[in-house]
């Protein structure tokens, strides 16, 4: 009895081979030239707002340039206006206030992010609908958070503040924004009430990727808890904790809203930012020169931050 004959048997034969299936390659021009045309609008948007403003500022942060008294800029200084800002007291300020800020904003949000990752850290039902709200606190707009806070720390009507009050009597009717620490205190709160949520959901993908087995293993051993958080889990979550700090550090320096909002740099200038320094000089006092140095200089410590950031992120550590 003869056997039906197999693919390979009728191939063999000389039989067609179906057709094979290639999907079509995306269109690519040819022409380098044909290339940057089609780059031109993006590129001609980037140069107008970007490119252009950045090398305009650069050149008048080497100006005398006051608008109340040149609608044009005035003759080159060279360094005067860097020179300016080491001994100008009000610079100083910002930055010593900046510095303080950045230390409890930090701190802060990274203690209360962990906080609420180990407390959220199992996985039960109550806890994933939870993890669900985190994000919502970081979605609000600055400006709605400033005016939020402002009005909940209200010592006649606000929420916070009545709060307060009716826990530690002392605190009834204290005036929250002004104070110099107690307003620099209340507006690095509402920027951890934003962010400490979401590291939080950060903190907690990292708590997954711990192995399980190494906190068994060290219970098994007679390990408690806190030698447990101490002895693996900190050390474990040690890259993730360097990688939000940079992160957090970076977005601290960078407060304006805030403070416009909440306190205006005030009482005194017990909560000016360097950002908000800046505003006051150039769009206050209209001296665009010296407003323009200080801008450049924030750049410069915003780029040692950001260089350490991006090469813990390229090690990976």
């Amino acid at each position: 009895m003869e056997l039906p004959r197999t693919t390979p048997d009728l191939v063999a034969e000389g039989a067609p081979r179906p057709a094979a299936t290639t999907a079509p390659r995306p269109w690519r021009p040819q022409s380098s030239g044909l290339r940057w045309l089609m780059l031109a609008p993006a590129l001609v948007v980037i140069l107008a707002t970007v490119i252009y403003p950045l090398v305009a500022s650069f050149i008048t942060s080497f100006r005398d340039w006051r608008l109340i008294n040149s609608p044009t800029p005035g003759a080159f200084v060279g360094l005067e206006n860097y020179t300016r800002a080491l001994t100008d007291a009000g610079f100083l300020n910002s930055l010593g206030v900046s510095g303080l800020y950045t230390l409890i904003s930090v701190t802060l949000t990274l203690v209360t992010g962990l906080g609420i990752a180990l407390i959220l850290a199992k996985p039960t039902p109550l806890n994933v609908f939870a993890r669900t709200l985190l994000i919502f606190p970081f979605a609000v707009a600055p400006i709605l958070k400033g005016y939020s806070w402002r009005f909940m720390l209200n010592p006649e009507y606000g929420v916070y503040a009545k709060m307060l009050g009716e826990v530690f009597p002392p605190l009834k009717g204290y005036v929250w924004l002004g104070h110099d620490f107690s307003a620099l205190v209340a507006i690095a709160m509402s920027e951890i009430w934003g962010w400490a949520p979401l590291f939080a959901l950060m903190f907690i993908g990292a708590l997954g990727a711990i192995p399980a087995e190494t906190t068994e293993a060290a219970k098994m051993d007679g390990a408690t808890g806190v030698q447990i958080f101490r002895r693996i889990t900190l050390p474990l979550l040690a890259p993730v904790l360097y990688i939000v700090a940079l992160l957090k550090i970076i977005s601290a320096f960078k407060m304006f809203d805030q403070v416009a909002i909440m306190t205006g740099g005030g009482p005194g200038d017990s909560t000016q930012t360097l950002y908000f320094f800046v505003y006051q000089v150039a769009f206050r006092n209209l001296d665009l020169g010296y407003a323009s140095a200080v801008s450049y200089l924030l750049v410069a410590m915003m780029a040692v931050i950001a260089t350490f950031y991006v090469r813990t992120l390229m090690r990976g550590d």
